[in-house]
């Protein structure tokens, strides 16, 4: 997902206040809050539909709205099936999803194979302008159907079997193609969201653990638990309000103070010399994930077509001064393009270009014939990167001697509608979860040509061979292989700077006993748990 991610919506100081006070964590006054659960929160880019959100605000409320055909462990985010009762293949390329009976959603209407085909369908088809529209594309007559004037329907790779069973012919095979289907992009949508579509973004129906309760915009969504949820792991707490918080720093301080339960990640200033965990106490969570924090280039830019000017920005930057000064050690220089987490991960693949090296640093960008103008370098504000970017643009004020402007802007959603817009002018944050616990999903969304997640506008044919060749390898094991090589061949032409891998890090509140996220940062909803005395 792009971004998915550590980011809030902007909402008025006050507003966020008032909700803080009137629904404070504590047990105090009245039942339904003291059996509410509260979590931080940002309004997401888009109406919460599925296979229309990308990002991780929307993916935390859809998660808990939706169960897919696969889940992702919480401690290793391996995959298992969920509301699948099978996956399976003989050639890799023609797959039969079985699904398990006893599915509904929220109205009571039966999940049958019939709600994923339309589904993926109205997510593939190009006016629908669906942003995960690319996770789609292996799918057999997407083509046909993706672009802004289709020529059919509906892909003809997917065929209802019967009412718990459909086919999904992919245009060649995919061996990682059930580790995939965990994602948002691959969950079922009711009839109701076809015969009354603004019904459904006003209150959207799904078949998770939640249900929608209510919104208010720039404040707060309420959910209620799912009892008849068919899943194996029921959830326990009565009631989530999502709360939208204007930074992180203050969602973290209401955390602390007890005004708030649950905290998506730390602010660097907590992080600095492990107050966090002192702060929190038994509430302090870290986990290896599949988090990864980079520089995009705007490759559109001509300033940027030069690959030695992308490496030696990347050299100029020392990683390692940045992780010990601003994140306490939780983060790690990156020396790739996908975390320690993922199958198929290779350290070093990055090599001397991810490497602090100053002198080569100045050399390379004189080779280029030096930079023509400022460099300005943009993140969202509301999401706790203005230290470490600062630091970042210092370094390559100094380092290269050119004029380094860091250029924030205010929400996430304003940085997101600069990136779909193709209209930044410098380095941009490019932060990335991977969608499921493969390389695959740090390059394919990120840098195949016309990707989804693909902000640098970056294309290089051999890159998309190699990606090719990968899918169809005859087994996981050369899959691997064949994913590595694309990294690299990605890596040498540098369209973005890998900078850190980091933990999934978060906190809870002393009232809750627990409450969990996974490796991809995903909110594991059935784990929440409210201590006894509460």
């Amino acid at each position: 997902m792009p971004l998915r991610r550590l980011a809030t919506v902007v909402a008025a100081t006050l507003a966020v206040a008032l909700v803080a006070t009137a629904c404070g964590g504590g047990g105090g006054g009245n039942d339904q809050a003291a059996q509410t659960v509260s979590l931080d929160w940002g309004e997401p880019e888009n109406a919460l539909i599925p296979g229309n959100n990308t990002e991780q605000n929307g993916g935390d409320v859809l998660d808990a709205l939706f169960a897919g055909l696969v889940k992702y462990d919480v401690n290793t985010a391996a995959p298992s099936n969920e509301a699948a009762e099978s996956i399976t293949s003989a050639d890799n390329r023609v797959w039969t999803i079985k699904l398990k009976p006893g599915w509904t959603f929220h109205d009571g209407t039966p999940v049958t194979a019939q709600n994923y085909v339309d589904a993926w369908n109205w997510v593939a088809y190009g006016p629908n302008a669906a942003q995960a529209q690319s996770f789609m594309e292996k799918i057999d007559g997407y083509d046909e159907v993706s672009g802004e004037a289709p020529t059919a329907p509906a892909m003809r790779g997917l065929r209802v079997v019967d009412p718990q069973t459909f086919e999904v012919t992919l245009k060649a095979p995919f061996v990682i193609f059930p580790t995939t289907l965990g994602y948002s992009a691959y969950y079922p949508l009711p009839q109701k969201f076809f015969t009354d579509r603004a019904g459904f973004e006003a209150a959207p129906v799904g078949n998770g653990e939640y249900k929608f309760e209510s919104r208010t915009p720039n404040q707060n969504m309420t959910l209620v638990r799912n009892d008849q949820y068919a899943g194996s792991d029921k959830p326990q707490v009565p009631r989530l309000e999502f709360r939208v918080y204007a930074d992180i720093q203050t969602a973290y301080d209401d955390v602390v103070s007890g005004n708030l339960d649950h905290v998506k990640a730390i602010p660097p200033a907590a992080l600095t010399g492990g107050r966090w965990r002192q702060d929190l106490g038994a509430g302090a969570h870290a986990k290896d994930g599949l988090q990864t924090t980079a520089l995009g280039f705007p490759l559109y830019d001509p300033r940027f077509q030069n690959p030695q000017v992308r490496q030696a920005m990347s050299m100029a930057i020392d990683r390692q001064a940045i992780v010990d000064q601003i994140f306490g050690g939780t983060y790690k220089p990156a020396d790739g393009l996908a975390t320690p987490a993922a199958q198929g991960y290779l350290p070093n693949q990055c090599g001397a270009n991810c490497q602090f090296n100053p002198q080569r640093a100045r050399e390379l960008l004189a080779q280029a014939g030096g930079f023509q103008g400022p460099l300005t370098l943009t993140a969202n504000a509301d999401g706790g990167h203005s230290e470490w970017m600062q630091a970042v643009t210092n370094q390559l004020r100094q380092n290269l001697g050119i004029d380094a402007q860091y250029t924030p802007l205010p929400s996430f959603s304003e940085v997101r509608q600069q990136a779909n817009a193709f209209q930044f002018q410098g380095l941009f944050r490019a932060a990335w979860i991977g969608d499921y616990p493969n390389l695959e999903t740090f390059l394919t969304q990120l840098y195949r040509t016309d990707a989804s997640s693909n902000d640098f506008k970056y294309s290089n044919p051999a890159v998309d061979q190699a990606l090719d060749r990968a899918d169809q390898a005859p087994n996981e094991q050369a899959a691997e292989a064949g994913y590595q090589e694309a990294e690299r061949l990605i890596l040498a032409d540098m369209p973005s700077i890998p900078l850190f891998t980091r933990q999934i890090i978060y906190g809870d509140s002393s009232r809750l006993a627990s409450g969990d996220r996974n490796p991809l940062d995903r909110l594991v909803t059935t784990s929440f748990q409210l201590n006894p005395q509460n």
